[in-house]
């Protein structure tokens, strides 16, 4: 889809390609073949649906920037050309070729599978007007709150919410997420596979419709 001069495609489970003048990558798992080489890739955790090491390989090139939890520095030191890694944790902000990037708390609040302790993140991506929010895999979690102060007049906030629930935020509670954050558009992930299925992303768009929150459920590419 487009969103101003920006693509944003949907690689499936967690996964988005973002394209203007570079190349940007969250969370590739179980992409396909033939897709553009990565000059940016982000990475929320270390588990192996987020941080996929023969995905990763399809798309990195020589002097690709791979900005990460600290847990993934050793799948992603396996390469054998120089790739730049960049340790980001909770709060933690920087600039990359005019793309500001802060990293975003995201965990669990009832469940052990992201825990508070371990410093995994979501992130939000500010290209020229729009501002892109990967919320990783996360519960519905306070500091939400202070994603609506980055909905300005003039800003584009386009919101990735997980959905398929046990291991992130199920329907309802991302719908909860999405009327806290106040997005422009929201976009169901975390579906599709391993967990989650087309019907908590439709359970998803119609909560949020019914509160005038516009939802786009992408097609896997």
């Amino acid at each position: 889809m487009k969103i101003g001069d920006i693509n944003l495609r949907w690689l499936g489970h967690a996964g988005f390609l973002i394209q203007n003048s570079k190349v940007i990558y969250i969370d590739p798992y179980n992409i396909s073949d033939g897709l553009p080489k990565a000059d940016l890739i982000l990475i929320t955790h270390s588990h192996h649906d987020h941080c996929s090491f023969e995905d990763l390989k399809k798309i990195v090139q020589e002097g690709t920037k791979i900005i990460m939890t600290a847990d993934c520095q050793s799948k992603i030191a396996r390469f054998d050309f120089p790739i730049k890694m960049v340790i980001i944790g909770p709060n933690e902000e920087i600039l990359i070729s005019g793309i500001k990037i802060t990293a975003l708390p995201s965990y669990n609040l009832d469940k052990d599978f992201h825990l508070m302790d371990e410093g995994w993140v979501g992130y939000l991506l500010r290209i020229g007007d729009v501002l892109i929010y990967h919320a990783g895999d996360t519960d519905l979690i306070p500091e939400m709150k202070n994603l609506t102060g980055y909905n300005q007049k003039g800003k584009q906030l386009v919101a990735l919410l997980p959905v398929g629930g046990r291991f992130t935020m199920n329907a309802e509670e991302a719908f909860e997420a999405a009327k806290m954050i106040k997005p422009t558009i929201a976009i169901p992930m975390h579906w599709g596979a391993i967990i989650g299925a087309r019907d908590d992303a439709e359970e998803f768009k119609e909560l949020c419709e019914e509160k005038n929150i516009k939802v786009e459920i992408l097609k896997k590419e």
